[in-house]
């Protein structure tokens, strides 16, 4: 039996439950199926091991699972709990490939490492409002590492340093510090979300181009294979490929150096985390599109995302050692109290929550049921940035703001704590920093 995630929007449940009822009752002459594009980072593994997991849910039997590496296109077959034939493709050529299919009909879910585009949601119209909690499903999160070889000396890079290389101002290693050797650059094909997340967070706010003579991937597990034979080389790859390679600590601004772990990834204060997303439109009905969105968001489908080697987004709590670089209050928390792996933020521009915050206060009230701690033991801490005036006030209030929405959930936090523009986690010379600085925290007792 399909288990259902909570928070699972109610319009998805409704078709996703009368789909599977249907196919309970009815004897289909044609296959079930279902058409995956999009997304190498999700296709590669992690796509062909959700809808595995999602079958196994759905009691199906004789999975048979086709991986073709070489052109990315993969095919899974089953055999339903009442004998129908299912069929399941995924095609893997890029996030951008994955709207394409949602445009002309040919997939029912595009796979992205990146969000979709406004050229993209204008497209897409008359399918609903794909920028809406039912379209947009956030299925994980992934960091991309900066990676060379493993005997490389260097061991940190700040994002500035990393555009002057990926843009060509910098050619040789002796330039940063390290041994002489001129830099050799592999990027990620232009159909990537792995490559437009990476020129969205490095290269385009400083207005700078990728280098042109640069070695160019369809997949990440080949460019980490290529770097890590090639002493002189860098590129940037999912958290889940960095394999033989060496990865760097990265600073962002005022940031401390973070290496791309997962914790640092489940809260996304990592300068380069990102989200990974299934997009369905809000009018789907196909049962098979349905289940899977929701087995995505469930405990079980969070676990394979984990397994995987991206990161998860069950909630876990975890103890925060007390730096003497903290203000005051937020070391006195990290004394007492637990901070939980997720930070709440807001959709860019505005005061309101964003789909991933509406799905993550689902799954924290699960967690604090089940942890008995929905009254009076949540701490919540805002953060914001220097360029907003009364900082201190406005991280407040964005604090204030996540409260109201837990309390609508049955959850009433202990108290509220604004931190200003203390502690960033990005640099905030420009608007996505700014924006990735205004959070807020979590913290149980």
């Amino acid at each position: 039996m399909l288990k259902i995630a909570p928070g699972l929007p109610a319009r998805l449940l409704k078709f996703a439950l009368a789909g599977l009822v249907c196919l309970s009752f009815q004897s289909l002459a044609a296959p079930l199926q279902l058409q995956i594009n999009g997304s190498n980072t999700i296709g590669a593994q992690l796509g062909p091991l959700l809808v595995e997991g999602m079958l196994q849910e759905l009691g199906a039997t004789d999975i048979n699972v086709q991986l073709n590496a070489e052109p990315q296109e993969h095919r899974i077959t089953a055999v339903s709990a009442l004998g129908e034939p299912i069929e399941i493709s995924l095609n893997a050529h890029g996030s951008t490939t994955g709207f394409t299919g949602l445009i002309d009909g040919t997939g029912q879910i595009a796979a992205a490492s990146r969000p979709i585009k406004d050229s993209e949601v204008e497209a897409l119209k008359d399918a609903g409002d794909m920028l809406s909690k039912e379209a947009e499903q956030i299925i994980g999160l992934d960091g991309l590492a900066v990676i060379v070889h493993p005997d490389n000396p260097l061991d940190i890079l700040n994002v500035e340093q990393i555009a002057q290389i990926f843009s060509g101002q910098v050619t040789d290693w002796a330039q940063f510090g390290g041994q002489q050797g001129k830099i050799r650059i592999h990027a990620r094909d232009s159909n990537s979300g792995t490559w437009e997340t990476f020129r969205d967070l490095v290269l385009k706010p400083r207005q700078l181009d990728l280098q042109a003579d640069v070695q160019r991937y369809e997949s990440n597990a080949d460019l980490s294979r290529a770097v890590s034979s090639d002493h002189n080389a860098v590129g940037f790859v999912g958290l889940a490929y960095i394999q033989e390679a060496k990865a760097l600590a990265i600073t962002a601004g005022e940031s401390r150096p973070m290496y791309p772990s997962k914790a640092l990834v489940a809260a996304e204060d990592y300068p380069l985390a990102r989200r990974l997303y299934m997009y369905i439109s809000p009018e789907e009905t196909n049962p098979l599109a349905l289940a899977l969105i929701a087995f995505t968001q469930s405990k079980a489908g969070q676990d394979i995302v984990d397994q995987v080697g991206f990161v998860g987004q069950n909630i876990t709590a975890g103890q925060i050692a007390p730096q003497p670089y903290m203000p005051d209050d937020y070391r006195k928390l990290a004394e007492e109290a637990r901070r939980l792996s997720v930070n709440i933020r807001f959709s860019e521009g505005s005061a309101r929550l964003d789909n991933k915050a509406w799905q993550d206060i689902d799954r924290l009230l699960e967690y604090l049921q089940a942890e008995n701690k929905t009254e009076r033991k949540v701490t919540l801490v805002g953060f914001g940035d220097p360029r907003s005036r009364g900082a201190e006030l406005l991280s407040r209030l964005r604090a204030r703001t996540v409260s109201a929405a837990l309390a609508g959930r049955g959850i009433f936090v202990k108290d509220v704590i604004g931190i200003g523009d203390d502690l960033p986690v990005a640099a905030n010379t420009h608007d996505d920093g700014r924006h990735k600085n205004r959070r807020v925290e979590l913290w149980v007792y």
